[in-house]
């Protein structure tokens, strides 16, 4: 059985052919630049040209960079102010001409990581934090999802996290790994002492240069990079999409 996941973040649109039995990618990733301004209309069309691109017309599974409750985007820290309130799964529905479920894209990228990746058998408490243009958060109780975390956007020195720590601050600021790490780190321990989490898993763009900073990092808890890597996202969006339309496989 095939899904199409789609991972929407604030640099770039990708989207792969996902079997959902396995989390195997079938099909290189089709990325499309993110729109300037991230305004519904362009990114909507993004997602419609990256279906045409697949010829797909079963259910798709769309990871997204807000707080989504029954499809309806709540929050824009990293995308227009225009989505907020907008119906995105039908937006996306109407551009693919297929079903789509719509879902946080950090909780995405953490159902990919706890059923096949690096949470995978974990109990406990497991925080994903997915390291790009800011910092996705998605939590795990004991296996079950909690949705919808915002833990970027804690206070750090005056700051949200994200604008201090996320990979997108390092590149803009040109921050060496060293120097960019001490800020993550300090970002770690505060989220460590509010939640004493049993493991923490780095996901994101920036986890695929985890070798170069894993050696700044104190947070006294037990951090591993995701399996998955980048690609999290659209494997995690397609495995939920699966769920939630079985009449379409």
């Amino acid at each position: 059985m095939q899904v199409l996941g789609l991972d929407i973040g604030g640099s770039g649109i990708k989207g792969a052919m996902i079997d959902v039995s396995s989390g195997e990618m079938l099909t290189p990733r089709k990325r499309i630049p993110t729109p300037e301004g991230a305004e519904p209309a362009a990114v909507a069309d993004a997602v419609g040209q990256i279906v045409h691109h697949f010829a797909w017309s079963g259910p798709i599974g769309c990871g997204f960079p807000a707080v989504i409750k029954g499809g309806i985007v709540y929050t824009a820290a990293n995308i227009a102010p225009s989505w907020v309130g907008t119906d995105a799964a039908r937006l996306f529905g109407e551009a693919a001409g297929s079903s789509v479920l719509l879902l946080n894209d950090a909780d995405a990228a953490g159902i990919a990581e706890m059923r096949l990746g690096a949470g995978r058998g974990r109990g406990g408490l497991v925080l994903m934090i997915t390291i790009g243009t800011g910092l996705g958060t998605t939590l795990f109780m004991d296996g079950h999802l909690i949705p919808n975390t915002e833990l970027g956007h804690i206070e750090i020195r005056g700051k949200d996290a994200e604008s201090r720590a996320a990979d997108s601050i390092r590149t803009h600021k040109s921050l060496s790994w060293s120097a960019w790490a001490k800020r993550f780190d300090e970002y770690l321990c505060r989220i460590s002492s509010l939640l004493w989490p049993d493991l923490i898993i780095l996901g994101g763009g920036g986890s695929r240069s985890y070798e170069k900073f894993a050696s700044k990092l104190t947070a006294p808890v037990e951090v591993v990079p995701a399996k998955l890597r980048n690609e999290a996202g659209m494997v995690g969006a397609a495995l939920a999409a699966a769920e939630a339309f079985p009449e379409l496989l």
